[in-house]
């Protein structure tokens, strides 16, 4: 029998940030505050505290699952290809949404808000999905969405919920029981990286913007640096194609003489500095460095992903406009979402892992996170401190390098 005690988070690493502990609160003694590297952990107000122990009893981390292997393999398109482009890889969350919304559900997932945060919420309406669409690789923020989804469910309504795998694990343990009514779906996880950094990282873009149009002598009006304003992001642009996506974001002024300015900033993943930081592991949670849902655990109904390697697995499927790789781990699920998905190929499970480690492995924390974030604590040009951590070698490897061509020369 597990001893529950008040919940306190020792090391960083042992806390997912998914909110299951301050909504399940009776007391609402726990909040979750946000630490140095820009994630959120649970704070208890001791004083309030009636030592009830729900916290622990729906930590995920603390009350793991058993991993297991999906039921069930398909790579998977949808067929409106307007959608597909919108999308990361092959529509399928869309397909999925419009399903559960069509049988009167609630579809819950990540977009940004009016400050281009990623937060969790929800849509009843299908021309609202655009907002939940494409890949945010930011954490999100939690918020009451378990709270309100259980309301939902309470109240007999359908509901699918997305999110991240210790999100959705999250989720299960603070329902505390089954629902016939829900459907959960993460997706296959990299990490997630800091929201303090995309923040500073937004701030700087604006501020580089203001600075590029300060430059235009023969621009019309002055312009101040608030009234620069993001019209639209992209982590997964597919202007350049789905295998060589791009990070996109646009910016327009709206002028005090009625008009409007619009520039767009298109960046490869290797040009756009923010994603290179994401993809070699330089600010994201700790957690993610030894995460504790991987193989299955999260206890999802539906995993999705990018189907990485299918123009080797099945060429004649691929048209490089996005590929889904769809993993049901439920058997009622298969027959359902058989029927409105028709752009399918069943699949072996060892063909999706050849190209997708991330669903079996942790990632490893780049040799430079400490450094990093050292120089951004110092107020520095985020920038630079990623270009800066990502180019620098630590004494380890500079003494690796020496000695190997020392060995070299004899």
């Amino acid at each position: 029998m597990i001893d529950y005690k008040m919940i306190h988070i020792k090391e960083a690493k042992d806390c997912c940030g998914c909110d299951a502990c301050s909504q399940v609160c009776p007391q609402r003694c726990i909040v979750m505050k946000e630490d140095e590297c820009g994630f959120w952990y649970p704070r208890v107000d001791e004083a309030v505290c009636i030592n009830c122990h729900l916290c622990e009893r729906v930590c995920p981390i603390i009350n793991q699952n058993e991993s297991k292997k999906p039921l069930n393999v398909y790579a998977a398109k949808n067929k409106d290809e307007r959608i597909r482009i919108q999308s990361s890889s092959g529509g399928i969350f869309t397909l999925i949404a419009e399903q559960v919304l069509r049988e009167g559900g609630v579809v819950f997932g990540a977009r940004f808000n009016e400050q281009w945060e990623v937060v969790h919420d929800y849509t009843e309406r299908e021309n609202e999905l655009v907002l939940f669409r494409g890949s945010k690789y930011v954490q999100s923020k939690i918020g009451v969405a378990f709270e309100k989804a259980k309301f939902f469910l309470d109240n007999k309504r359908k509901v699918l919920f997305t999110g991240t795998p210790c999100q959705i694990a999250g989720l299960r343990k603070y329902l505390r029981k089954k629902y016939d009514n829900l459907l959960t779906v993460d997706f296959i996880c990299h990490g997630v990286p800091s929201p303090l950094v995309w923040r500073k990282y937004l701030q700087e873009i604006k501020l580089q913007q203001y600075h590029e149009i300060k430059k235009y002598k023969t621009f019309p009006i002055s312009v101040c640096e608030k009234d620069i304003c993001i019209k639209n992001i992209s982590f997964r642009s597919k202007l350049l194609g789905w295998k060589k996506f791009s990070f996109s974001l646009s910016f327009f002024i709206s002028l005090r003489d009625g008009t409007f300015y619009e520039n767009k900033i298109i960046e490869s993943l290797d040009e756009n500095i923010f994603m290179r930081g994401f993809l070699t592991n330089l600010y994201l949670r700790p957690s993610c460095y030894s995460c504790q849902f991987k193989s299955g655990k999260s206890g999802s109904d539906i995993t999705l992903g990018d189907f990485w390697g299918i123009d080797k697995i099945l060429p004649t499927f691929d048209d490089d406009k996005g590929v889904s790789l769809v993993l049901i781990n439920r058997e009622e699920i298969k027959s359902w979402f058989e029927e409105f998905c028709q752009d399918r190929k069943l699949e072996k499970y060892e063909n999706a892992l050849q190209e997708n480690s991330s669903l079996l492995a942790s990632v490893t924390p780049h040799r430079n996170m400490k450094y990093f974030y050292s120089k951004m604590y110092k107020g520095e040009c985020l920038q630079k401190c990623i270009s800066v951590s990502l180019e620098k070698k630590n004494i380890k490897y500079r003494l690796a390098s020496i000695l190997y061509h020392l060995c070299k020369k004899n």
